[in-house]
C-alpha cells in the first residue's frame, strides 16, 4: 500500500502524522512512504530521517494525495485537502465530526473512507489513539491556565501555587478522564487546591485513592458545578462523550457570577466544548474575554509542543495504520472491534451514529459494508 504524509496546514499546526521512526515500520512491512518536503519540520524531525528511514520525499501535497491509498494526518483536513481526496482513497486521522458540519459534508461528498482515532475505542471503553494528545492537552491546560492567570496575559494575577500566607488558586477541573485527570496531576503539582468534579463516582473514588486529600472530589450535579466555579479562579473543561457533541456543564448565565479576571480552558471544544461560551482559537490568537472572564479554546493545544506530541501519537496510531496497511481496510476492521469504532464516514454515508445524530444525518450501519 501506499502511505502519504501531507504537511499539516491549520494554524500552527506544527505536529506531523508519521515519525521516521513509523515510517521505517511501514517500509520494513513492504510498504510506500510519501513524506511531503518539509512535513517534519514542526516538529524537528529533517527530511533526512525520513529518506534514511526508506521513505520518499515528494515535493507537494498535490502530489501526496494524488498518489497515496492511505493519507495518514494530525488534524482534521481543511477543505483544500478534503477537495484532494477520492472515493475510496483511506483518511486515517483526527477528525471530531459532530461538531462540524461543513467537514462531515465534505467527507461524505468524498467518497473516502474517513477513519477517526478519537473514536477507535475498546471493549473497556478507553480510547487509545486519543489517550495520547488527551495526555498532552491535559497537562498543557494546567499550565496555560497558570500562564493566563497572570495579570500581563489578562487574568487575576494569581500564582497558582500561591506563597507563604497567601492561598493558592482555586483550580475546578470538570470531568476526571484521562484530560482531567493530567490536568488535576500538573496543577496539583503547581501547589494549587485542585478539586475534580464528574458524574462517575468510581472514577472520583480511584482519584481518590490515589491522590488522597490532595485533591478534592465533587459529584457533577448542577449546584455542585455552580458553586465551584463561582469560587474558582481557573476552571479546565475536560469533558468527553465519544464522538458526541460534548454538552454544556458552564452556561453563559453563570459568567457574570465568576470572578473576573478568572481563567476558562475549555479542552473540550474539539467536541463542541462543555462552556457555552467557548468557541475555537487558535494558537496564533488563543483568547478572548467574555463578562470578564478569559477563555482559552485553542482547538490543537498538543500542536505547541509537536516533538513530544507527534512521537507519542506515532506509538499509539502505528499499530492500526499497519494492520490498515496489512491488511486493507475492511479486513483490518473485520477483525478488530476497537478498530471499526473509528469508522465515521464511508463511501459517502455515515457509519458512526453518534456523528449522524449530531447532524440529522441518515445513519448507515458499518456491518452493511462489511457483509
Amino acid at each position: 500500500m501506499i502511505i502519504g504524509v501531507p504537511k499539516e496546514i491549520k494554524n500552527n499546526e506544527f505536529r506531523v502524522g508519521m515519525t521516521p521512526g513509523g515510517a521505517r515500520e511501514f517500509v520494513a512491512h513492504g510498504h510506500t512512504v510519501l513524506i511531503e518536503k518539509a512535513a517534519g519540520d514542526g516538529s524537528s524531525f529533517t527530511d533526512v530521517e525520513y529518506a534514511s528511514a526508506g521513505a520518499e520525499l515528494v515535493a507537494t501535497a498535490e502530489e501526496v494525495f494524488a498518489r497515496a491509498d492511505m493519507v495518514v494526518k494530525v488534524k482534521e483536513p481543511q477543505p483544500v485537502e478534503i477537495a484532494r481526496l477520492r472515493p475510496g482513497q483511506i483518511l486515517y486521522t483526527y477528525l471530531h465530526l459532530a461538531p462540524d458540519y461543513e467537514q462531515t459534508a465534505g467527507l461524505i461528498a468524498s467518497g473516502a473512507v474517513c477513519i477517526a482515532y478519537e473514536t477507535v475505542e475498546l471493549p473497556n471503553r478507553t480510547l487509545p489513539l486519543l489517550a495520547p494528545m488527551s495526555e498532552v492537552a491535559g497537562r498543557m491546560a494546567a499550565q496555560v491556565g497558570a500562564t493566563y492567570l497572570q495579570k500581563p496575559f489578562g487574568g487575576r494575577g494569581v500564582l497558582m501555587g500561591g506563597t507563604p500566607g497567601v492561598a493558592p488558586a482555586q483550580v475546578v477541573v470538570l470531568g476526571g478522564g484521562v484530560v482531567g485527570t493530567n490536568a488535576a496531576y500538573v496543577a496539583m503539582g503547581m501547589g494549587a487546591h485542585v478539586t475534580v468534579m464528574d458524574v462517575n463516582i468510581d472514577r472520583l473514588r480511584y482519584l481518590d485513592d490515589i491522590w488522597g486529600t490532595r485533591i478534592r472530589t465533587l459529584y457533577s450535579s448542577k449546584h455542585n458545578i455552580e458553586e465551584a466555579v463561582y469560587a474558582a479562579d481557573l476552571v479546565i473543561g475536560s469533558v468527553l462523550l465519544p464522538g458526541a457533541k460534548t454538552p454544556w456543564l458552564v452556561t453563559k448565565d453563570m459568567l457574570p457570577k465568576m470572578k473576573k479576571g478568572s481563567v476558562v480552558v475549555d479542552v473540550s471544544v474539539d467536541q463542541g466544548g462543555c462552556i457555552e461560551t467557548t468557541h475555537a482559537t487558535t494558537h496564533a490568537d488563543p483568547t478572548y474575554f467574555v463578562d470578564g472572564v478569559l477563555h482559552y479554546g485553542v482547538a490543537n493545544m498538543p500542536g505547541a509542543v509537536p516533538n513530544t506530541s507527534t512521537l507519542a501519537l506515532t506509538n499509539a496510531t502505528l499499530r492500526y495504520g499497519l494492520a490498515i496497511a496489512d491488511k486493507g481496510w475492511k479486513k483490518a476492521v473485520a477483525d478488530d472491534a476497537a478498530l471499526a469504532k473509528g469508522v465515521n464516514v464511508l463511501e459517502g454515508k455515515v457509519v458512526y451514529k453518534e456523528v449522524a445524530d449530531a447532524h440529522g444525518m441518515d445513519y448507515t450501519p458499518l456491518e452493511s459494508f462489511l457483509a
